[in-house]
């Protein structure tokens, strides 16, 4: 099974399975597919985190994060909102080229072909992106090889159902196809971004790009209900959903109404979102996974019947700043007949990220640099986000493979798609068609009320009764999208979800391989 944000990322995936290829085969596939035809959302230029579960039930985490140059100084760099002084080292190229090459079985221009062929060949745009590329086109056309691959002669956006080709993009993957990692760090993509960098003022060089390494990532664990929760550490913010998961455990969804529980949902996910600005070593990641810290949390929730220990008060935003309810960041899940499973999660950060194109290259940058994510960055750190890809399993068989996309939103819908499916018995194509809340500023909760599947006043009034500011938020998307699959052990069936609120696609392929 593939879910993805885009059809053609998802049928790139099930070529590799209909060919005999594995679930990291197919990942590898759709990662670089939909840097190629989702390309405001993600890049080779940007960054990732990835986590596999083996055949053999083992957990492994590839970090493929951005990361600031081991001599950047963040006191005298330049604060900026695109262009080049926001570009850190590309990781997602790495992170993919690792994926392939510890999991992966079939030949890299195998895998890579279907990424190749779009980007040569063209597709037609997606009204999504074909909206996000107009929105950027301001700050975009500022930059000669951005508007040479994304917008026409006359600087006007293609429009939806428009044939976008990239030949410069093919051109580049071909070259990482036969070259593999060398190429794009050290060879001939590597002096050319350098070249480029060194020309406009961005801080990174050639020896950066060298040094880079996709790493693995620190696994992080706990248990909701007796059920298996895993996912990656910082950068990533899979110790989050964990610790929001476990502070909910200490209350009984079946003792109130829907909407109250998810007014106890809004407000651990709230106060796990705390954790999330402070962790860095490991101890700290000890801590905020433990059980009897979910406890002491749980504490400071207003339930039903319950007075909170501490009034509610504001907690630190840990929010891509600029875009609380941003479009941005695209995940996929992928899934084999033989136990593998991954979920990737791959981002520029804002729509376009730096909104840079290096000419003769095709693709964009991330944007890392300059404070858009919120905190000060240090030399050689790797930018923190609220990237989530999860699993959840039991007695040794995984049951939710998932990962979101949408900035800070991205955790609550992790959160709010376990809760559905364990709590409420739903399969999760209907869990993911359901009403969320999340943490809002200034104390309150923000609530989801876009048309047909927002809460209902009602609903509101009963959060409210709580003591909680409720904020409505009625646009379509705001809460995040989740791209994810549930198996089944009994029936040995796999469950393909695409969230309703985006455009992706899940299925399964029509024939395996051999």
């Amino acid at each position: 099974m593939v879910s993805a944000a885009h059809p053609l990322a998802t049928d790139a995936g099930i070529r590799m399975l209909e060919m005999g290829g594995n679930a990291a085969d197919a990942a590898v596939a759709a990662g670089f597919a939909i840097a190629v035809v989702e390309p405001t959302m993600n890049s080779i230029g940007g960054r990732n985190q990835i986590l596999v579960r083996t055949p053999d039930g083992e957990f492994h985490g590839i970090d493929g994060t951005t990361q600031a140059p081991w001599d950047y100084d963040h006191e005298t760099a330049p604060r900026a909102s695109f262009g080049y002084a926001v570009i850190g080292i590309p990781g997602a190229t790495a992170g993919l080229l690792k994926l392939h090459e510890e999991h992966g079985s079939l030949p890299l221009a195998r895998v890579m072909a279907p990424a190749i062929e779009y980007a040569e060949n063209g597709f037609r745009l997606l009204a999504g992106d074909a909206a996000r590329q107009a929105a950027g086109a301001e700050q975009a056309l500022q930059f000669p090889g951005t508007a040479a691959v994304y917008y026409k002669g006359d600087g006007s956006p293609y429009r939806a159902g428009e044939t976008l080709i990239q030949p410069e993009y093919a051109e580049t993957l071909r070259k990482i196809m036969v070259g593999g990692r060398d190429v794009f760090y050290r060879g001939e993509i590597a002096q050319a971004m350098a070249a480029d960098f060194r020309a406009n003022g961005a801080v990174i060089d050639l020896d950066d790009l060298e040094q880079y390494v996709a790493e693995d990532s620190r696994i992080v664990r706990g248990t909701y209900r007796g059920y298996d929760i895993i996912g990656t550490d910082v950068p990533a913010a899979g110790v989050l959903a964990i610790q929001a998961l476990q502070v909910m455990e200490t209350f009984d969804p079946a003792s109130m109404s829907e909407a109250e529980w998810f007014a106890i949902t809004g407000q651990a996910l709230r106060l796990a979102q705390r954790e999330l600005a402070v962790l860095g070593p490991d101890t700290a990641a000890v801590r905020a996974t433990s059980k009897e810290y979910a406890q002491t949390v749980a504490a400071d929730i207003a339930a039903p019947g319950q007075q909170p220990r501490q009034p509610w008060t504001p907690l630190p935003e840990l929010e891509e700043r600029g875009d609380l309810y941003g479009g941005h960041t695209t995940h996929l899940s992928t899934a084999d007949a033989n136990g593998m499973f991954v979920s990737l999660t791959q981002t520029l950060g804002p729509n376009m990220g730096s909104k840079v194109v290096t000419p003769g290259l095709g693709f964009l940058y991330a944007s890392t640099l300059g404070g858009y994510l919120g905190t000060m960055t240090e030399p050689g750190m790797r930018a923190r986000s609220n990237i989530c890809p999860f699993i959840v399993a039991k007695d040794g068989e995984v049951l939710l493979v998932l990962g979101g996309a949408g900035g800070g939103m991205i955790p609550p819908a992790v959160v709010h798609a376990i809760t559905r499916v364990i709590d409420f018995g739903m399969e999760l194509p209907h869990a993911l068609a359901e009403p969320r809340v999340a943490g809002g500023f200034g104390g309150g909760l923000n609530a989801e009320t876009s048309p047909g599947i927002g809460w209902t006043g009602d609903e509101l009034e009963q959060m409210e009764a709580l003591g909680l500011d409720i904020s409505p938020q009625p646009r379509t998307g705001a809460f995040g999208r989740i791209h994810g699959i549930q198996f089944d052990p009994e029936t040995r069936t796999f469950i393909g979800a695409a969230d309703p609120d985006w455009e992706g696609t899940a299925r399964g392929p029509m024939v395996i391989g051999r």
